[in-house]
């Protein structure tokens, strides 16, 4: 056959891209695809056993570098299956570039197997979703999906590749994809205005997301949150977007009920926003969020994000590390000597408050040591006195993670990554796809025990490719954030305390997830008193191999109760 097919293009294309990883799980009707990969080792392809890892591992790695990043999925059930993880990339601005097959466009009318709207189905869960109809416009599409992609605010696409058009010859001419800068400045006018309240403020506050991260301005965001002496919080972000022990950052907003959040967004007369939008809880507040008389300023590169739900008084479409800079100039060269002594003061009291509680939680931490069951701050406080330089988390510890933070406090760019978007999983693969592009760091993902049984066959995976990513399970038996929040259910609606439902417990049966590592080909521990803490964490550290420790800690379940309540014989009767 003279020439190149579709599917050897379209290969040239994303190698020519810098795509040179492809998370997948492979189907037949991509079968001519993947067997054109053998001839292009340049193109890694990296083997999951389940469809919502692929997406997951390629989350990590898109966050680590920031840019389009591949996954191969099947048809219908593959992306179906995938779905889940998809929405989190989306929720995160991940720069993910999905490609599927379809059997061919000449089935398409016939409602066969596997057959389905794949674009609509894809649709809610993407940026942009689209099916290839012709040979002669294949690599269109792709650059057109790819740029999409990377171009602010990123985000997944989906892009549908029919086994007939692949395997048609192709005589499109393969170069780089153009992802235009979005690196624009506010007006002089706007920078001014913005400086003048914040230089009026008597209780600024500054809400930031991952918008800081992805436009590199973290360095920025701390200089000017020094300048004007402003609390600075955390909302809806999954990378590293300031030192969590500076004495400024105070933690994030709430994840589930706008009732924790609103105090915090209430007590500013200047809110600024950067990166991020407002209230993005479970159950957000539908009333006025800010106090009454408080300015609201608003910088970010995705219009859709302003004023979206909330008041904003100034809001400019613009790059968060320019517009800082810009803001930081104009305040330093008008702010007096008496100004600066005055905000000098209040991020002396900023920082004792936030020493004054952080004391708290340590002693608290101190009572706890010797306990059985085991707290995570006993770990946590281990691991940090051993792991190495320059080491990296990825968090999906949920209920766990303010004693991990509080111990491996996040504290530059790039060696911290947060779960984001709701969906459960992916700890594991996430921190996978972080090691590939960091293999000479170490990198931790924890996650619960819940969330881990989503994606535990990335464990063969990791084995497979030889990523040496660590893991530790946050084993507490039960889905414990779920227990949390019907706690505040009751309280909400005044009902008296009483047994979380059963389907909340996870303790029986005892799920051993050092054996189900080891079945995998991953060397595992079970950790559950504090004497093994130790000994667990040196043998991890070891070596950079895969390696999983199964932290058994403190839960609230009744395994005795869950065997008797459901068991299938006594459902009968």
């Amino acid at each position: 056959m003279a020439g190149k097919t579709g599917n050897q293009k379209i290969i040239e294309q994303f190698l020519a891209d810098g795509m040179s990883h492809m998370f997948g799980n492979p189907g037949t009707v991509e079968q001519g695809f993947l067997d054109a990969v053998a001839d292009y080792p340049e193109m890694k392809y990296i083997l999951t056993l389940q469809e919502s890892i692929a997406v997951l591992m390629a989350d990590g790695y898109a966050r680590a570098t920031q840019k389009p990043t591949l996954v191969q999925l099947h048809s219908s059930p593959g992306i179906g299956n995938a779905v889940g993880a998809l929405y989190q990339a989306k929720r995160g601005h991940a720069p993910l570039v999905v490609i599927g097959s379809d059997a061919g466009t000449e089935y398409m009318n016939m409602d066969a197997q596997m057959a389905n709207d794949l674009v609509a189905m894809m649709a809610p869960v993407t940026k942009y979703s689209t099916m290839v109809m012709s040979s002669k416009s294949l690599l269109r599409t792709l650059r057109r999906a790819i740029k999409i992609a990377g171009t602010a605010p990123m985000g997944p696409v989906y892009v549908c590749l029919p086994m007939n058009v692949l395997d048609e010859i192709n005589e499109e001419e393969v170069f780089p994809t153009l992802i235009p800068s979005t690196r624009t400045l506010p007006t002089p006018e706007v920078i001014v205005e913005v400086a003048d309240q914040l230089i009026a403020a008597q209780n600024p506050v500054i809400f930031i997301g991952d918008g800081v991260a992805y436009s590199n301005a973290t360095e920025e965001l701390t200089k000017l949150a020094e300048v004007i002496g402003a609390e600075v919080y955390g909302v809806n972000f999954g990378d590293f977007i300031m030192d969590y022990s500076h004495p400024l950052y105070q933690g994030n907003t709430g994840h589930m009920f706008g009732s924790y959040s609103s105090p915090i967004t209430r007590k500013a007369d200047v809110n600024l926003i950067i990166g991020t939008y407002m209230m993005p809880e479970v159950f957000p507040e539908l009333g006025d969020i800010f106090a009454p008389n408080a300015s609201v300023i608003h910088f970010d590169l995705n219009a859709y994000e302003i004023a979206k739900n909330h008041r904003v008084d100034i809001g400019i479409v613009s790059d968060p590390k320019l517009s800082l800079q810009a803001i930081i100039a104009e305040l330093q060269s008008r702010l007096s000597s008496g100004q600066k002594e005055i905000i000098a003061e209040r991020i002396k009291s900023i920082g004792e408050a936030k020493n004054t509680r952080t004391q708290s939680e340590l002693d608290v931490d101190i009572k706890a040591q010797g306990n059985h069951p085991l707290q995570m701050a006993q770990f946590a406080s281990v691991l940090a006195q051993q792991l190495p330089e320059n080491s990296i988390v990825f968090d999906e510890a949920l209920t766990s993670s303010p004693a991990v933070t509080r111990y491996i406090p996040p504290t530059k760019p790039g060696h911290y990554f947060v779960t984001r978007g709701g969906s459960l999983g992916i700890g594991f693969p996430g921190a996978m796809g972080v090691k590939l592009l960091n293999p000479q760091n170490t990198v931790i993902g924890f996650s619960g025990d819940g969330g881990c049984m989503y994606t535990i066959q990335a464990l063969w995976t990791a084995v497979r490719h030889k990523i040496g990513a660590k893991f530790v399970v946050c084993n507490n038996g039960s889905y414990k954030l779920l227990q949390l929040n019907i706690n505040n259910y009751w309280k909400e609606r005044d009902i008296s305390d009483r047994q979380h439902p059963l389907s909340f417990d996870l303790s029986f049966p005892a799920i051993r997830f050092d054996l189900l590592a080891q079945s995998m080909g991953v060397d595992a521990v079970r950790v559950a008193h504090e004497s093994e803490i130790l000994p667990a964490i040196q043998k991890m550290l070891a070596d950079d191999k895969p390696f999983l420790i199964d932290l058994v800690i403190q839960g609230d379940h009744q395994s005795a109760q869950v065997e008797q309540a459901c068991a299938y014989s006594q459902l009968k009767s």
